[in-house]
């Protein structure tokens, strides 16, 4: 690979294993960034790796570029060398299919995104924008080189969607539902806000839950304690069988996020006669909530909405957080208070007539995608008079 040419000023490796790079370097660096997460921090991207769930046995063989001056790090790319398309949310599997039926090989391809997370956040680390740029044409390098059938950037900041669109990448958007927090008081101060029947239905779905006796649980991470884990790797299996799927995340992944990011965790129990009966997964900062995972082991109605959406937006509000990110698709969640977002990705094909192929797709796609969009703001469950944008009276 001619990395020397990209930048001759810089040292660039390709990283296999998180060990390879200090831990303060790369909180350090992730830290720098318009779109800090913790999700790209060194304990979740290491449990991920450490624990095999994200893994080359799993079909995700870390392929991390990175660029170093001396030895500092100053610029990332998390990238992954993948043979399939699971736990991306971003989907492909078209693609790949048509690459099949004429005879040509679609696997291994190259992903930057978090494994299994559909979160924005950046995925070109750096301190310069400079760096950005070589990170970019060193992505394209070991594309080419490698002989991978194209790159893909999934859940993108605007700004570096626009970037990767300027050097050649095609752009795909998306629609995501999150809630935001108008400095309310209290769960009935945001109930206030909405239109009279959503209202009334979120009043009668907690109500159900509550007439079930079901009572709630919070934990912090800090003080969370094995059998905790243990019971919620109950829930979060079982859901996955009930969907008739393996899940992408084992035990050792969760008892190591707990030791090393607890500061970032926060669990919801569900408990019925004092047993517990369902959990939720809160990963959080100062800014946004995000919700992971749940599962139960009992099924009642509206228990759901209550333990992985009303249950964390009063997190949110007594925690005075701004953004709730309730996880992938989910247009019912426009009845309870959230909001359609935009999500960014970047592709790059690399056989010309395929990239032709995917961009017209993708222009089709992307008109269908703008008046979704618009037509669900046109449905906001709040007031007209707010239409979602300010704090209720």
């Amino acid at each position: 690979m001619k990395f020397e040419s990209i930048a001759p000023h810089y040292r660039m490796r390709i990283i296999t294993s998180l060990s390879d790079i200090a831990q303060f370097q790369w909180d350090t660096l992730i830290a720098a960034q318009s779109h800090p997460n913790p999700f790209l921090s060194y304990a979740f991207l290491h449990a991920l790796h450490e624990s095999g769930s994200a893994s080359a046995q799993s079909g995700w063989q870390a392929r991390f570029i990175t660029l170093w001056e001396g030895e500092q790090l100053i610029a990332a790319l998390p990238l992954y060398e993948k043979d399939h398309s699971y736990g991306e949310y971003v989907f492909d599997w078209a693609w790949a299919e048509a690459y099949q039926r004429y005879g040509f090989v679609y696997y291994p391809k190259l992903l930057s995104a978090i494994p299994f997370t559909p979160v924005t956040g950046n995925r070109l680390l750096a301190y310069t924008p400079e760096a950005q740029d070589t990170l970019v044409a060193a992505l394209q390098e070991l594309q080419s080189a490698g002989e991978f059938s194209s790159s893909h950037l999934l859940f993108l900041p605007e700004e570096q969607a626009q970037r990767l669109g300027q050097a050649g990448y095609l752009l795909r958007t998306g629609v995501q539902f999150h809630w935001e927090n108008h400095d309310y008081r209290c769960f009935e101060d945001f109930l206030e806000g909405l239109d009279k029947k959503k209202r009334k239905n979120i009043r009668a779905e907690r109500r159900k839950v509550s007439d079930a006796d079901i009572q709630f649980q919070h934990i912090k991470g800090s003080a969370m304690q094995e059998e905790d884990w243990l019971f919620f790797k109950r829930c979060y299996d079982h859901t996955y069988r009930e969907h008739h799927s393996t899940p992408y995340l084992n035990l050792d992944f969760f008892l190591r996020i707990g030791k090393t990011m607890p500061e970032h965790i926060h669990l919801i129990f569900a408990l019925r006669s004092g047993n517990r009966i369902a959990a939720s997964l809160l990963i959080h900062d100062q800014d946004t909530v995000y919700g992971r995972y749940w599962g139960c082991l009992e099924h009642h109605p509206c228990l759901h909405f209550e333990t992985a959406y009303y249950q964390a937006i009063e997190f949110c509000i007594q925690e005075k957080i701004r953004i709730f990110e309730g996880g992938a698709q989910g247009e019912h969640k426009m009845a309870r208070g959230f909001l359609p977002t935009r999500t960014w990705s970047a592709h790059h094909l690399s056989h010309p007539d395929f990239a032709n192929a995917v961009s017209d797709f993708l222009k089709r796609e992307t008109g269908g995608v703008e008046l979704y969009f618009n037509e669900l703001n046109e449905h906001s469950p709040y007031k007209s008079s707010q239409s979602g944008t300010g704090t209720p009276t």
